[in-house]
């Protein structure tokens, strides 16, 4: 299949992108991510081991698009997860003692 990342064409099969990630030790996913075989590794790994470019060379979704149309399992940024309040100290001490933190 031909994609474009970063303005450069590419000619990615779901088989060249299983040969590229064998081997390839998944970072810690904290955002997007791509199930390849059995492992999960976040999208940015995936897109600058496929593509050899630089991580700031690309976007998230251009890795996920390309992946998708692949038939790979992607998974976005859970909204719930991005909008968490932050807490502070002493409400995090408060909460993990389970007593009511002040708001």
């Amino acid at each position: 299949m031909r994609c474009v990342i970063a303005r450069f064409p590419f000619d990615l099969t779901r088989s060249g992108v299983l040969e590229s990630m064998k081997g390839v030790k998944p970072e810690q996913a904290s955002g997007e991510s791509v199930i390849i075989g059995r492992r999960t590794y976040p999208v940015k790994q995936v897109g600058q081991v496929v593509t050899r470019q630089d991580r700031r060379d690309f976007s998230a979704g251009e890795v996920l698009r390309a992946m998708t149309q692949l038939g790979f399992t992607c998974r976005e940024l859970p909204q719930a997860a991005a909008l968490t309040r932050v807490r502070t100290p002493m409400q995090q001490a408060s909460a993990m003692l389970g007593a009511p933190a002040a708001a």
